[in-house]
């Protein structure tokens, strides 16, 4: 499956198969391709949270509202974000760069985030979409299905999961083998709706 074909046939799958495990390996290269999404000045914000003790995920489940996807995909991830990532010894980010490069990116990190807790939260918020979108497709192109989650307690997972002070949730990507198809889609608007050619009348 190429990628066209798997932005038209992704879906939220609501209903996965629990006996179905997921190889390892196969686990690896999803996270693997996740990490390659784009993250501003290359800070890799995005932390991938992968439960796997059953325990847990039930009282996720139970923090979810119900939503058997919760308990039964394969992998569920929750995808977090580290806040102060652009601090976290942002060396790391331009290691493989020349002295040039480091010496004009490091400020530049500073810079910009420094003291914008706004900045840094929809930095973060931005990084991890486009991740979730990247795992989402990768599975696809795999041949499993996914289901993007924002309706949880969000300070009830985040205890659960232990989530540091200086980290937020974004959301949960449930992956696995569908047992049921999506209904159909609820309706598309119209391009002329949603593109707007250089300014907002």
């Amino acid at each position: 499956m190429n990628t066209k074909e798997a932005i038209i046939n992704r879906r939220a799958i609501k209903e996965f198969d629990a006996r179905y495990e997921m190889p390892k390996d196969d686990e690896n290269e999803l996270l693997s391709l996740a990490m390659l999404s784009p993250t501003a000045f290359n800070i890799q914000n995005w932390r991938f949270v992968v439960v796997k003790n059953q325990e847990l995920r039930l009282q996720i489940k139970e923090a979810a509202w119900g939503q058997a996807q919760v308990t039964d995909s394969s992998l569920l991830i929750i995808i977090c974000a580290d806040l102060k990532a652009w601090e976290k010894k942002p060396i790391r980010y331009w290691a493989n760069a020349g002295t040039e490069v480091q010496d004009f990116m490091l400020p530049a990190i500073d810079g910009y985030y420094r003291g914008r807790e706004d900045v840094q939260r929809d930095e973060a918020f931005r990084s991890c979409g486009i991740a979730a979108q990247t795992l989402m497709l990768a599975a696809k192109e795999m041949g499993y299905d996914s289901c993007p989650m924002d309706g949880f307690d969000f300070d009830k997972v985040a205890q659960l999961i232990q989530l540091p002070d200086d980290h937020v949730i974004s959301m949960f990507v449930a992956i696995g083998k569908k047992i049921k198809n999506a209904r159909p889609r609820g309706g598309q608007l119209d391009i002329s709706e949603v593109v707007i050619q250089d300014k907002f009348c």
